[in-house]
């Protein structure tokens, strides 16, 4: 049982903070979807400059049932939000969850910044939280995100096959990867070590 889990989670890196999600954030976010129009990415979820009020409203309602808890994530030179990440598919009796609804404005990508994030919360789960899986799902399609997911160390369990019915009616096929508690001390290691080796 996932004891420790709550929405008041703060996790810090020396170049980011991930905040609880709060609707103070929705004129950051939709600033940081507009760097890159990152809507405009059919195989994602990201909300438009107009959709984000909604897209929080929703991760927020999601927390209040427990299923998920939403972050922002925060430039700590410019305090401003630059993206959002949250757990999900929160599964308290058999300890997993997901670390999911990822994504950042567009000059924030191929930085630092993924790896910080997918660093502390990894760490929250695995030595706070007391998970023994973390999962990630991702668009067959979003080949970008595949890579990125592969790069962290996980390890692909497979594929759901016409998983989502998108909104403009396409079928997805999900692919699913997971690192296990067993594995987290050397995928720790090679996140440290990545993150060094940045300048």
């Amino acid at each position: 049982m996932l004891t420790l889990l709550n929405e008041s989670i703060k996790l810090q890196s020396d170049l980011i903070t991930l905040a609880p999600l709060q609707i103070e954030h929705q004129h950051d976010l939709a600033a940081a979807v507009e760097d890159g129009k990152l809507w405009e990415l059919w195989f994602t979820s990201v909300p438009t400059g107009d959709g984000v009020l909604k897209y929080i409203e929703t991760a927020l309602q999601e927390q209040a049932h427990m299923k998920s808890i939403p972050f922002a994530v925060i430039d700590n030179k410019t305090q401003k939000a630059i993206g959002s990440t949250r757990y999900c598919n929160i599964d308290r009796n058999n300890r997993r969850l997901e670390i999911g609804y990822t994504w950042y404005a567009a000059s924030y990508q191929k930085t630092s910044v993924n790896t910080q994030a997918k660093l502390l919360l990894l760490t929250h789960a695995f030595e706070q939280l007391g998970v023994i899986a973390v999962e990630f799902r991702t668009n067959w399609h979003n080949h970008v995100s595949r890579q990125a997911i592969s790069r962290l160390g996980a390890k692909q369990d497979g594929v759901l096959r016409n998983h989502i019915i998108m909104a403009d009616g396409t079928l997805r096929d999900t692919v699913i990867f997971s690192i296990t508690d067993q594995e987290w001390p050397a995928v720790k290691k090679n996140l440290e070590y990545k993150l060094s080796r940045y300048t």
